[in-house]
């Protein structure tokens, strides 16, 4: 089923959509299955799970392969991004799980997802989002709010495109961009990435979120891989994409 145009305008205007039921529910079960397996935990002994974070690269197996390329998602991809101007994915990752236990969450801390890599090997970010035309954000577990929903800021895509404008092509180099996004950005609200297994949240790639704590006791399986675009942005086009209208909405009266 098609986004509708009130959920696209959203997407520019906040920076998100979640896609109810875009890996089907058998589908994503066997997702689940595989990732439990790859943690090396007993889902039924708690005791067993030694650590509140298992990340775990990138897997290609036939049901992630399905979920990547669910044709909800291809549609939305489509919608967003505009047809041709992404790359399948051929599988899903990485994989940041989070388990109850206690203390605060590890690898927690706002920022946006970088780009591409630099001359030198650093990753970086510029305006025309090379490397990137999404964060995807995969549920493969029911996840309420204890449950170390991932927190967006809404809106925040917004802010960045002001801080890229006058870098060109090279853009920035991606943690001293995140030091400027994310005080740019301490106005927005925070919603939080809860939903039911199977949902996908696609989301805009300069997009600031953060990992948090986890207070409930299921563990929260996610998958965040990028969509890569094919080239850049378009932003001289009569007609833009929701991505590009999003980054041209952001430079808008700056």
């Amino acid at each position: 089923m098609a986004l509708t145009d009130a959920q696209v305008q959203d997407f520019v205007d906040k920076g998100f959509v979640r896609v109810d039921g875009a890996a089907p529910t058998a589908v994503a079960l066997r997702c689940q299955d595989e990732l439990w397996q790859a943690t090396g935990y007993d889902r039924a002994r708690p005791s067993t799970w030694s650590d509140t974070l298992v990340r775990i690269d990138g897997l290609a197996t036939p049901p992630f392969r399905e979920a990547a390329t669910a044709p909800a998602l291809h549609e939305a991809f489509d919608q967003l991004v505009g047809p041709g101007a992404w790359i399948p994915r051929g599988g899903l990752g990485t994989f940041p799980l989070r388990f109850p236990g206690p203390g605060p969450a590890r690898e927690a801390g706002w920022h946006l997802e970088a780009g591409f890599p630099g001359a030198a090997g650093e990753w970086r970010v510029n305006l025309r989002s090379r490397g990137r035309a999404l964060l995807m954000l995969f549920l493969f577990s029911d996840v309420g709010e204890d449950d170390a929903p991932t927190r967006v800021r809404v809106g925040s895509h917004l802010d960045v495109p002001p801080l890229l404008v006058e870098h060109g092509d090279a853009g920035m180099e991606w943690m001293s961009l995140c030091r400027l996004a994310v005080p740019a950005g301490e106005h927005r609200p925070v919603e939080q990435v809860t939903g039911t297994l199977g949902d996908v949240y696609l989301c805009h790639p300069f997009l600031v979120h953060s990992a948090q704590e986890h207070r409930g006791s299921v563990p929260r399986f996610m998958a965040q891989p990028p969509l890569e675009p094919v080239g850049e942005l378009d932003l001289e086009t009569d007609a833009p994409r929701p991505v590009a209208r999003a980054v041209l909405k952001g430079l808008e009266g700056r």
